[in-house]
């Protein structure tokens, strides 16, 4: 076949094709051409939910993207894997912003950091959580993007406050399960939303609920 060294004649000349450096980098820049293109899809998504666009379309992610929309589904076979990748960005940008509070502090220092620390994170990721609250009874990927906050709220809970859970005893669960809900997006969606309060306003009330939560 044209492009293919004969049976028996060796291995390809470097530089013929196959196997060569630069077929690699042909490769290589395909990848990082791919990525980019990604990136910039997941991109203009987020910047669009941050926008107030809370239920963008194909077309419009495409556009702001600078992609075509068959470059859209050819990386994206659809908007749960969309989700997906999404969904990874934010809990990233979530990770990069927390700082672990230490679990030796006395307990009115460790809740009122953990509340201040729960508003700044829950602002920081409010348009996309506003945006996912529309579409997760609909989409599978949105509520597991949904688990993964909850998972790493409850692993919070269980080292900071180890030791009231600890004293609690059958009601530990009940406890753990009520601060985690008071910490959760819904919670602050009806302070700042539905309450129409300040964020200092709304993480007073947080800060109120957790600590008599934890009064065993």
């Amino acid at each position: 076949m044209a492009g293919l060294p004969a049976v028996g004649s060796g291995p390809p000349a470097a530089g013929s094709g196959l196997g060569s450096p630069e077929a690699a980098e042909r490769v290589d820049g395909r990848t990082a051409r791919a990525e980019r293109t990604r990136a910039a899809i997941v991109e203009a998504h987020l910047a669009l939910i941050g926008e107030g666009d809370l239920r963008p379309t194909g077309e419009r992610i495409a556009e702001r993207a600078g992609v075509s929309l068959r470059a859209l589904w050819t990386n994206f076979k659809d908007m749960e894997t969309l989700f997906e990748a999404s969904g990874a960005v934010v809990l990233a940008t979530y990770d990069a912003a927390f700082t672990l509070v230490s679990p030796d502090l006395p307990r009115a220092e460790r809740v009122a950091l953990y509340c201040r620390q729960r508003a700044r994170l829950l602002q920081l990721i409010a348009a996309p959580a506003r945006a996912a609250a529309m579409r997760e009874p609909f989409s599978p990927q949105l509520r597991l993007n949904r688990q993964k906050h909850i998972d790493r709220v409850r692993d919070e809970v269980n080292i900071l406050f180890a030791s009231e859970l600890q004293l609690a005893g059958p009601e530990a669960s009940t406890i753990r399960n009520g601060v985690i809900a008071a910490s959760m997006w819904p919670a602050w969606s009806m302070l700042r939303e539905g309450l129409s309060l300040s964020p200092e306003a709304a993480e007073r009330v947080m800060t109120r609920t957790i600590t008599a939560l934890l009064d065993v």
